[in-house]
């Protein structure tokens, strides 16, 4: 290709809108374009990395047997009520974009795709002898993020490879689960990526297990922890550690003690001489069922450690019948409060009464209270006497009356161990998610009624895997980990084109002669080439190479009247000299060590 037919629009600086490195380099080396808030237009260098990748994902899922199809964007609403997500994705905060047509039919643009495959899955399969299969596709979906950021990393609009798997028992399904872990491995290596696999909570889309495959960058918006061995893995909402040992409460002779405006942990161990492991805190939430009713929850954790919410949204939908739809946090200037007698945010303590519910309250449900393992071990402690600007010493757990639900509801944190035998810490770092495997088991074969007939001739529900990875977030973290000062280094196997042909002085019909001469030949061999042919400067030429990224550049200069040309790396820095005849051996030579 050559750059005269194939526009290259570099910008001198990044617009003010780009907040981290990789799309400010997007936006400054001509790859997308800004159409609105977290809406973009992939340029003609963006599409071929796009392309790139997606065709290094065909490869691998080819290999372990899936299918390649297009699935409708616009969904309509009746197979997302049948599944029940409808309420959750388009009321209030939800992320689907949905309209009426003329009719004044309800759709939605699709996030995602497990009620629309489920339903063809219960259309076209009907017996065990079809079974596995595993479809994919590669296409656009809709987010309506409420603050779209970072490029395409938070988009409203993006590229998604989504694959769906059928199969007639959970044990194939996970055998299967495995084969694809493995092949995401593949492909995010053959994209010239370093990834982490970690254990993950499967969200919205539900199921018994899942994985996500994370890029490590500065700018990510996720916490990943792991273990120097590379044993334990995990994403922050479903990471499990052991906290460090508590400071034991020795002789501590007041019980009831006076703290004038110490509402926070750091202020309460200042002013009387504790450790926040010394203290339970008490965290109020409001959570919301799918059948309209409410559960006020009061969360016990150690002072030093920090409730996650996901794990009490977790167990309160292992215990309920009725999915939990959303989880509050009650504070003092939360409109929720109307239903409670004026409790004591910052002075409240495990032993809340029942009668801080308004006897009024159009709540349905009774308190809950939860204690996580690291404060129920606690044999004495400091927490809140459920009135302003007062504490109170607790001699044990068992002093109380309340009953407790003990669970682990707090997040890892780095320094924490993994076992009992403190061996191994857990090391904290960002990540940016570019991938996530699920086990969805039957929750939608049994809602949307997909069923199959098994080996002895009875009905079952479909047992179901769903596989995602975002093509374009990948593109631009593949950026995050591969930049320096001069602009992008892509990787050569999703690179636009392998190598860009800089003459000098274009005008020169020596150098234009043998520039040409490499290009013809280098496109003879299957080797994505550019020629950049303007009339420009040398100096431009080269900050828009380094800016783009492109892995390699062969500069044709004054030695050209030599048959001679120079070969530089993008990443390596590296400068050689070579002769013509022997710049296209060199060139796949060292291509093969970046491949490798």
């Amino acid at each position: 290709m050559r750059i005269t037919s194939f526009p290259i629009t570099t910008l001198r600086d990044a617009p003010s809108e780009a907040e981290i490195i990789s799309h400010k380099l997007l936006l400054q080396g001509g790859y997308i374009r800004r159409v609105g808030s977290g809406i973009y237009a992939y340029m003609p260098l963006m599409l071929k990395v796009i392309e790139k990748i997606s065709s290094i994902i065909d490869k691998e899922l080819i290999k372990i047997g899936c299918s390649k199809l297009l699935l409708p964007q616009l969904h309509p609403c009746e197979l997302w009520k049948k599944s029940g997500r409808w309420e959750g994705y388009t009321a209030g905060e939800g992320i689907m974009f949905n309209l009426k047509d003329r009719q004044e039919r309800a759709y939605g643009l699709a996030p995602t795709h497990e009620e629309v495959i489920t339903n063809i899955a219960s259309e076209i399969i009907n017996s065990y002898k079809q079974l596995p299969l595993c479809y994919y596709q590669i296409q656009t979906k809709f987010r309506d993020e409420i603050r779209p950021r970072f490029g395409l990393m938070r988009g409203r609009e993006f590229i998604m490879k989504d694959g769906y798997s059928f199969h007639d028992s959970e044990n194939d399904l996970k055998n299967f689960y495995k084969k694809m872990e493995k092949s995401y491995e593949n492909i995010f290596k053959n994209c010239g990526l370093e990834t982490i696999g970690v254990d993950a909570d499967s969200g919205a889309i539900g199921g018994a297990a899942s994985k996500e495959f994370m890029v490590t960058a500065y700018s990510g918006e996720d916490s990943i922890l792991f273990t120097k061995s590379g044993s334990y893995a995990a994403n922050l909402e479903k990471a499990v550690s052991f906290p460090k040992e508590n400071k034991p409460l020795i002789n501590f002779d007041q019980e009831l003690i006076k703290t004038p405006n110490q509402k926070t942990i750091e202020d309460i161990c200042k002013c009387n001489n504790l450790d926040s492991t010394q203290i339970v805190k008490v965290i109020l939430y409001l959570g919301e069922f799918e059948d309209k009713s409410k559960l006020p929850i009061a969360a016990c954790v150690r002072g030093d450690q920090f409730v996650n919410e996901i794990k009490i949204f977790n167990l309160l939908n292992e215990i309920y019948d009725s999915n939990l739809i959303n989880l509050s946090i009650i504070e003092n200037n939360s409109s929720i409060k109307e239903n409670l007698l004026d409790p004591p945010i910052g002075y409240l303590g495990p032993d809340i009464s029942d009668e801080i519910i308004n006897q009024n309250s159009t709540w349905e449900k009774r308190w809950m209270r939860i204690v996580d393992y690291s404060a129920s071990k606690l044999e004495s402690f400091i927490s809140g006497a459920n009135q302003v600007n007062f504490h109170k010493y607790f001699k044990s757990w068992k002093s109380l009356d309340n009953t407790f639900i003990t669970s682990d509801i707090r997040n890892a944190q780095e320094g924490d161990f993994i076992s009992f035998d403190k061996k191994e810490t857990l090391i904290e770092k960002k990540g940016i998610e570019i991938g996530h495997i699920f086990q969805l088991g039957q929750k939608y074969s049994e809602k949307l009624n997909a069923k199959f007939s098994n080996s002895n001739g009875g009905l079952e529900n479909l047992w179901m895997g769903c596989y995602g990875i975002g093509v374009t977030r990948l593109a631009q973290a593949a950026i995050e980990q591969n930049h320096d000062k001069d602009g992008i280094c892509w990787p050569i196997q999703i690179a636009p084109f392998n190598v860009v042909l800089i003459p000098t002085n274009f005008k020169d019909s020596i150098q234009r002669n043998l520039s040409e001469e490499i290009y013809i030949e280098f496109q003879k061999n299957n080797i994505d080439v550019l020629l950049d042919d303007r009339d420009e400067r040398a100096g431009v030429k080269f900050k828009d190479a380094d800016l783009i990224g492109i892995p390699f550049r062969i500069i044709i200069g004054r030695d050209a009247i030599n048959n001679e040309v120079e070969l530089v790396s993008r990443s390596k820095k590296s400068n050689i000299k070579v002769s013509m005849n022997n710049i296209l051996e060199l060139f796949i030579n060292e291509s093969k060590l970046m491949y490798n």
